[in-house]
């Protein structure tokens, strides 16, 4: 997740910390969940100042998990990771949390989470999609107050071991010196770098750089794991076997963010379609292809046209309106292009959509439409998984720090720097494909997000000039976390086994 906004206003800052999230109770009860000393993993505490104090020493707990009517034994690491800078001082603490399982490092894969915004924490994969805890919302999933942490059936613990990282200002990751960190990290190129020789410590400091290696990224965290793999091959001498994108940026211009890039405006079409399909019950699949080539055929030549007028324009508005359920008026106002983060565009009847899901809508705060943007998922419910990720890693991982775990870090979005190297996420993609001839991808979508939408990476891949039958696209019911639904958490997790099930025969 995911603050990625086009044209959206900032984010606010401020966790829900009055969320009342629990724990399983066989955990607290547990007594192999216990800490137990880890004397290789104790930080060096004589460098550490500031608000680097803050962060304890490594700690390791022996845990199991019930999968498929098996006990699962596994040890959960949470600490940190040093980052230095070119004088061998310590530039930052990279927080992570590891799941490994005994096996042979030869053959059991390890993957390396990663979530987006930029400024978001690795919570939100972590306690929502491949952990061995999820987070689990009422049947009304937008009530986050009475969400609960249980054990994961769909957790990917069974067929690799887990490393989320939480990036330089995110979740407890913390810069030595704040002052700079804008410069130092919060950036592309800075960004990747950091995550690559985390990646890298972690491999080396666990015994691991033999074992098949896969980089997780969630939405901006989708050019960040390319950007990452792109730095591991090229500055730290390690290649990784396959990318696994949930609703990810890839490259900046395909979100709504530029203006008069048609292009990007038709690609963002088929979601706002399967949306109302949905909310009349009436979703298929299969006729998204139908919509798909109407988005970047009729729709886009009409758009990218002189603007239409007269009965014309009424014409096309009316079929807008059919396709979308969206009101005629409000598509003339916008010309027939939908900007997602438009109150009008957004509004339904005293409701407002998410734009990170646009079946999921809660009482619109501002019906009037002059209020400061608020989205449903993002502002709401969905700030339940920081106060889970608190009480978590205190309870169960034993890593307790008065430091408040930034699961949405405004400043380091508004602080960001979104310059390349040269190129973009497709372009770096597309170089790696062609020399690493192992290199799988798997790109994951819901269908219902209408901020980076399936069709965006869908147009990519099909316009990739090699590799392209080694990057494989798949679309749920859901949003852009698609993980929040059981069934789609469900079949990702089957479809992730099969990507990394060739590395253990």
């Amino acid at each position: 997740m995911k603050m990625l906004r086009a044209k959206l206003p900032a984010v606010a800052l401020a966790l829900l910390a009055a969320l009342a999230v629990t724990t399983p109770a066989a955990r607290a009860e547990d007594p192999a969940a216990k800490p137990v000393e880890d004397k290789t993993a104790k930080s060096d505490r004589a460098e550490l100042g500031g608000v680097l104090a803050l962060l304890p020493d490594d700690s390791v707990t022996k845990h199991t998990l019930a999968v498929s009517g098996q006990k699962l034994a596994y040890t959960a690491t949470a600490g940190t990771l040093a980052l230095r800078d070119d004088k061998g001082a310590r530039s930052a603490s990279v927080f992570y949390t590891a799941y490994t399982v005994a096996g042979d490092p030869k053959t059991r894969p390890v993957a390396f989470f990663f979530n987006g915004g930029p400024g978001a924490g690795s919570a939100f994969l972590h306690l929502g999609a491949a952990g061995p805890v999820v987070l689990q919302f009422p049947e009304q999933e937008t009530d986050g107050i009475d969400a609960k942490l249980v054990d994961n059936p769909d957790s990917w613990l069974p067929f690799a071991d887990l490393v989320f990282i939480d990036a330089v200002g995110t979740g407890w990751s913390r810069p030595a010196k704040p002052e700079t960190a804008g410069a130092d990290f919060w950036g592309v190129k800075q960004d990747a770098a950091a995550c690559a020789k985390a990646v890298a410590l972690w491999l080396a400091k666990s015994g691991r750089t033999a074992s098949p290696k896969y980089l997780i990224g969630e939405s901006y965290g989708g050019l960040r794991a390319i950007k990452t793999a792109r730095d591991l091959q090229a500055k730290q001498g390690v290649l990784v076997n396959g990318i696994v994108m949930i609703s990810p940026l890839i490259e900046w211009p395909f979100l709504q963010e530029a203006d008069d890039n048609p292009v990007a405006e038709a690609l963002h079409l088929p979601s706002f379609i399967a949306a109302a399909l949905d909310r009349r019950h009436n979703f298929d699949p299969r006729t998204m292809d139908e919509f798909y080539s109407y988005a970047l055929n009729e729709y886009l030549t009409t758009i990218a046209g002189p603007p239409l007028e007269g009965e014309a324009a009424k014409a096309f508005y009316a079929k807008l309106a059919g396709l979308t359920d969206l009101p005629e008026a409000v598509i003339a106002r916008h010309r027939g292009v939908l900007d997602p983060g438009a109150h009008d565009v957004r509004a339904d009847d005293g409701r407002l959509r998410s734009v990170y899901d646009f079946t999921v809508s809660t009482e619109d705060p501002f019906p009037e439409g002059t209020g400061p943007f608020v989205d449903p998922l993002l502002h709401g419910y969905a700030r339940a998984y920081g106060a889970a990720m608190t009480g978590y890693a205190a309870e169960s991982l034993g890593f307790k720090t008065d430091l408040t775990y930034e699961l949405l870090a405004d400043e380091v979005s508004a602080k960001w720097d979104q310059r390349n190297d040269g190129s973009g996420g497709i372009d770096d993609l597309r170089q790696m494909l062609a020399l690493d001839p192992a290199l799988h991808v798997l790109v994951a979508h819901g269908w219902f997000d209408v901020l980076t939408p399936f069709a965006v990476s869908r147009f990519l891949i099909d316009h990739l000039p090699v590799g392209r039958d080694r990057v494989t696209l798949k679309t749920y019911p859901g949003g852009h976390m698609l993980y929040i639904r059981a069934s789609s958490r469900a079949a990702f997790a089957k479809d992730v086994s099969a990507l990394f099930a060739p590395v253990g025969k």
